[in-house]
């Protein structure tokens, strides 16, 4: 029988109708864990400290109106960038450190709504600059499967949430990868919807043009589950798509992917890439074709184009919106901001200068569209495409402090898709030197039920969706 900490949202929902367990049995076992656990893993950096009383709420509601709401009594986990009213929000910088705000971003608004509860709020880099959780101001977070190792970032503390089971479902933000990126190092499932098709308002921004929130959870199920609730035009943010949400999770549960197309990147095989996690791609690739899918190999421009039109776009709009942190409004002394923003923001104010903008910038926004052309005749034939999440496993504490452009390098297969809009997911796909191995898959623009459809199919046929047991590990 598994452990309260191992239920996905159905299996919480049945429990909360059989009467197996309360909402508050549910939060007092998590709150436990995190007491437990926490101080080694360093995810949480704030709590909820209603928590209970939400509990205590929602039981009284379950036992009047059964399970009336999607998400009704499932603890989340919130990367520390969303705004959450009443529970500090960071962005993981001491420029920030206090600030409590005033308004709910919609995200969290909406799963609140839905009757989840927010347990707390959890680590990454700082404004989300990074891909290892190592420039956070307030510690890294360690991999739940080898403290030794990174989480990946930024959303590396949301990622490894779910590693350790810290909580049921967890918030994460991504520009480049940073959702998919440390959920293929902690070993869970992290889905990236569309650009707009989920609102930024109230997310502090990192990129503009790339940010995008998404799922980070222990199944395509539960990301599916959440991803239909979160996903809407919002009037708050102009950027969101006016189409029509799917019910997402309807499009799960396939026995077979019978007449779809998937392309395998050549290019996305890096000649640096160790051995044994290529032939771990390539045998999804074979589990894809086994389970009916048409997998082809396909050509793509070298991924290594996108380390310079990520890295460019992303300085000039990081400078851009920093600039408001000016400790006049809300927040400290821009002194405050770690060495990686500063250089990120001044970068970013060279390249959008005079001078050097049609060099740098709008060079960049050229070969972006590139980019986005490129995909859109890819997926005029093929459905989806599959690559590698990460070039490796995690690698180890200390490791992106000696390397400038360490995350470009890290998210050098997410960048493309991210740059051109797309929705993709990443999830286990198999295991090196004991730790896991992510399996991108990216559709076009809009296309998360076809996305999730293979990711289910796949996992619901594999068994590599596996978690540390940390009374060894700790």
């Amino acid at each position: 029988m598994k452990q309260l900490h191992e239920l996905g949202i159905k299996e919480i929902h049945d429990g909360y109708l059989n009467k197996s367990f309360t909402c508050v049995d549910l939060v007092k076992h998590f709150q436990n864990r995190i007491d437990k656990y926490n101080q080694k893993l360093n995810i949480y950096l704030a709590l909820n400290d209603n928590a209970l009383k939400e509990a205590e709420t929602i039981d009284k509601e379950i036992s009047e109106n059964g399970i009336s709401k999607p998400l009704l009594g499932i603890p989340f986990a919130v990367k520390d960038n969303f705004l959450t009213e009443g529970i500090e929000t960071t962005a993981s910088s001491n420029i920030l450190k206090g600030f409590m705000p005033q308004y709910e971003s919609t995200v969290t608004q909406k799963i609140k709504e839905a009757g989840a509860i927010i347990l707390g709020k959890t680590n990454m880099d700082s404004f989300a600059h990074g891909s290892s959780t190592e420039t956070s101001d307030f510690g890294p977070t360690v991999n739940p499967w080898n403290i030794e190792k990174l989480p990946g970032g930024s959303s590396g503390g949301s990622a490894a949430a779910i590693s350790a089971q810290l909580a049921t479902v967890a918030l994460g933000s991504e520009t480049a990868g940073s959702i998919r990126q440390p959920s293929a190092w902690c070993g869970v499932t992290g889905f990236k919807p569309t650009y707009g098709r989920v609102s930024r308002y109230g997310v502090i921004a990192m990129a503009s043009s790339t940010d995008s929130p998404g799922p980070i959870c222990k199944s395509v199920e539960d990301c599916a589950i959440v991803t239909s609730i979160i996903a809407g035009r919002d009037n708050k943010d102009a950027t969101t798509c006016p189409s029509p949400v799917e019910k997402y999770y309807e499009s799960l549960y396939s026995p077979d992917l019978r007449g779809l197309r998937i392309g395998i990147v050549k290019e996305y095989l890096l000649p640096e890439m160790r051995d044994d996690v290529k032939n771990i791609i390539l045998a999804a690739a074979d589990k894809l074709r086994l389970l009916g899918a048409t997998v082809e190999e396909i050509s793509l421009l070298d991924p290594h184009y996108s380390i310079g039109v990520y890295t460019v776009i992303q300085r000039s709009e990081v400078s851009s919106n920093l600039a408001r942190f000016d400790s006049i409004r809300f927040g400290h002394d821009r002194n405050f901001f770690c060495e990686e923003t500063k250089r990120r923001i001044m970068l970013g104010t060279y390249t959008l200068s005079a001078g050097y903008y049609d060099a740098f910038y709008k060079k960049a926004q050229l070969v972006r569209t590139k980019i986005v052309n490129e995909f859109k005749e890819t997926f005029n034939t093929y459905d989806a495409i599959i690559g590698a999440v990460s070039p490796g496993p995690a690698q180890s504490i200390g490791v992106s402090k000696k390397q400038p452009m360490y995350g470009e390098m890290e998210d050098i297969l997410l960048e493309p898709s991210s740059i051109a809009g797309l929705t993709s997911i990443g999830l286990p796909c198999g295991y090196v030197d004991g730790l896991p191995i992510g399996l991108q898959i990216t559709g076009h623009q809009l296309k998360e039920s076809t996305v999730l459809k293979i990711a289910d199919c796949y996992q619901r046929n594999t068994n590599f969706q596996l978690f540390p047991d940390l009374e060894k590990i700790l």
